[in-house]
């Protein structure tokens, strides 16, 4: 996408963490908003920052889980804007973190509806509007989660493979000299998601991960507006991300080494056929 002023971009998970960033730094290109989150006040906040750009600031209060809220939101757009839409991006998204079996089936729906069912609900009835564009671009926001595998983000990672998948499919069947489709997967990210995150198991947060690590949600949105300038199809996003992602590539077992016994060894946690009983059965409760 050549030029950013003076576009139209819906933007999801906009009242915090990356979406916050990303609606903020589309403001300040130039682009008009249409910002969706569940959560209002995060919402009002956000909204009045981007206005301080001079551009044009609309939004609606929706859970992304519920199918009929996310047809209501978009169809909120396609009135608002009369059916002119040139950037979606989906940056909502939601995390368990603890062993699978101590996830409870309402909480791994509720990552798979918001992370993946969501996004693709929403460029199905966005579709025909952005590839008859004069130009438009769809960002889906990833994770490295969804190229490497990590340790107690199982529904997560389900979630985020989906979704890369389905973004470099898309690219695959629907790209076009006026339609670019990025899937950006940033590594770990200083957001409240993250800050928020309390293991199943240990009911705890878990360690903090050292800066070398981990990025911000502006450096994130940064890459994201190249990507949307370039029309990028795969952005990893910090050196380490891409480090993990290349190890996997290069060399799988070593990568599944590492990931599963390598320097967390002495606390892995063994689970036996007891701990994956059902609740019904005796074993462990959700």
């Amino acid at each position: 996408m050549h030029t950013i002023r003076g576009r139209r971009a819906v933007v999801t998970g906009a009242a915090s963490g990356i979406g916050r960033s990303i609606a903020l730094a589309l403001a300040a290109e130039g682009a008009a908003l249409f910002l969706i989150d569940r959560d209002a006040q995060g919402l009002d906040s956000v909204k009045e920052e981007a206005s301080a750009h001079g551009v044009d600031v609309f939004s609606t209060v929706c859970n992304l889980a519920i199918p009929e809220e996310v047809s209501a939101a978009i169809a909120q757009v396609r009135a608002t804007w009369n059916g002119d839409v040139h950037i979606l991006a989906n940056c909502a998204g939601t995390v368990t973190y603890g062993p699978l079996h101590l996830t409870s089936e309402e909480a791994w729906r509720q990552v798979i509806a918001v992370n993946l069912l969501a996004p693709i609900q929403i460029v199905h009835q966005l579709l025909p509007i952005l590839a008859s564009a004069e130009e438009a671009h769809i960002l889906n926001v990833c994770s490295m989660a969804g190229l490497v595998p990590l340790r107690r983000l199982t529904v997560y990672q389900a979630s985020k493979f989906g979704l890369v998948g389905f973004t470099l499919a898309l690219r695959t069947d629907c790209y076009r000299a006026n339609l670019g489709i990025t899937a950006l997967c940033p590594g770990f990210v200083r957001t409240p998601l993250v800050a928020n995150l309390k293991d199943l198991e240990a009911h705890r947060q878990p360690r903090p991960l050292p800066d070398f690590m981990t990025t911000t949600p502006e450096a994130v949105a940064r890459s994201a507006i190249d990507a949307i300038r370039r029309d990028r199809g795969l952005v990893v996003v910090t050196p380490f991300a891409r480090l993990l992602w290349l190890m996997m590539r290069l060399c799988p077992p070593l990568y599944f080494w590492l990931a599963r016994e390598g320097w967390r060894r002495r606390g892995r946690i063994e689970v036996n056929a007891r701990d994956l009983r059902h609740p019904q059965d005796g074993g462990a409760s959700p």
